[in-house]
């Protein structure tokens, strides 16, 4: 299993955006010139995770982008639910349809039981447990 960049990124805008919370909204250009990324891409992951209700931005002069909750009321599976959608290492643990062996197979339990692990760790933390100050 490869977590894709807009997973990897995204998550690191949000500790970012965690790193700084209780102060100012932090500005688009800044968060892209800290984390090495283009403003359209990072605006890109910020939209989908701003849809997921992870952020929210603040318009006019001093605005940008903050959590929309606590850190530690965030949690690092919601960010990557939002960016990179379910979680599941093979196509019917997600999609029973996807494959047409998928209610006979051995093989699904194991990636089910698998996937369930890396969604449980991924809820055990959230933002706060991950801030590096």
């Amino acid at each position: 299993m490869k977590i894709s960049t807009r997973g990897r990124y995204g998550l690191r805008a949000m500790l970012e955006l965690a790193r700084r919370y209780g102060q100012r909204p932090v500005p688009l250009g800044d968060l892209a010139a800290k984390e090495g990324l283009s403003r359209k891409y990072l605006h890109n992951l910020l939209t989908r995770l701003k849809a997921a209700g992870l952020v929210r931005s603040v318009l006019g002069a001093g605005g940008g982008f903050v959590l929309a909750r606590p850190p530690s009321q965030i949690r690092i599976r919601e960010v990557f639910l939002a960016l990179e959608g379910p979680i599941s290492l093979v196509e019917c643990v997600a999609d029973e349809d996807a494959c047409e062996k998928a209610n006979v197979c051995a093989a699904r339990r194991v990636w089910q039981e698998l996937s369930g692990a890396i969604e449980n760790v991924l809820d055990s933390v959230t933002l706060e447990d991950s801030i590096i100050q």
